[in-house]
């Protein structure tokens, strides 16, 4: 298939988009950056095929318990009805006086998804703290949808890099599988800051703040400085 795409500065041509007073300098400028996120946009999809393409991950066999909202749940529960499972560690462990506010302005972000998402796999959203505690701030934050659990033991989050080796909270992304009876781990996000490039913060690719694509399209940037709050 991608053989037969027809190259990227050949759709450029067929752009008609023009914008009042713009200069002939701006539109050359412009059209060869679509060409790049024409290029990006291709790049992202081989990426994402990519990844379809794995072969089997780890089969999960530990005995993770969880406590959601309704009561507890086996890891097997989290599934529901689904064939995929999508886990977000979220850093709010009990020795936080507050949760990440990184993770949060995330969350905040996929809160009105989760409907949609939930058409296609499960979600659980999953922290050491109390889930009395999860709640607590759910509720604070407005969140309507978000299904949150907590990881009372520890152990998923140890296992899936939800835990840092001196006992504190990290962010991780999981997707598992359930096939012929065994569940497996799929994928997860694995940059971190040995694999950062110079002059950024680690972050995944994709990245899956909203707030960050809205931003990059912007002329401030992300910038250096600045980052998300639980308040303002």
């Amino acid at each position: 298939m991608t053989g037969s795409l027809i190259p990227a500065a050949e759709l450029v041509k067929s752009n008609t988009y023009r914008f009042p007073n713009e200069s002939a300098d701006y539109r050359s400028a412009r059209n060869a950056l679509l060409i790049e996120e024409i290029e990006l946009r291709r790049h992202i999809e081989r990426v994402a095929a990519l990844r379809r393409a794995l072969p089997d991950g780890g089969e999960v066999t530990a005995n993770y318990q969880f406590i959601g909202e309704s009561g507890p749940v086996s890891f097997e529960g989290l599934f529901g009805d689904k064939q995929t499972l999508v886990t977000y560690s979220y850093m709010f462990g009990p020795q936080r006086e507050r949760p990440c506010p990184m993770c949060t302005s995330l969350l905040s972000a996929w809160d009105g998804e989760v409907p949609d998402i939930l058409q296609r796999v499960a979600l659980a959203v999953i922290a050491r703290s109390p889930i009395e505690r999860l709640t607590a701030f759910k509720r604070e934050r407005g969140w309507h949808h978000l299904p949150l659990f907590s990881d009372i033991s520890g152990n998923f989050s140890r296992d899936y890099f939800g835990l840092t080796k001196d006992g504190g909270d990290d962010a991780a992304f999981n997707i598992f599988t359930r096939r012929d009876g065994r569940i497996r781990h799929f994928w997860a996000g694995e940059m971190s800051g040995a694999t950062a490039d110079p002059g950024q913060d680690p972050r995944g690719a994709p990245d899956l703040m909203p707030i960050w694509t809205v931003l990059d399209c912007t002329p401030e940037g992300r910038g250096t400085d600045w980052y998300p709050k639980l308040k303002y």
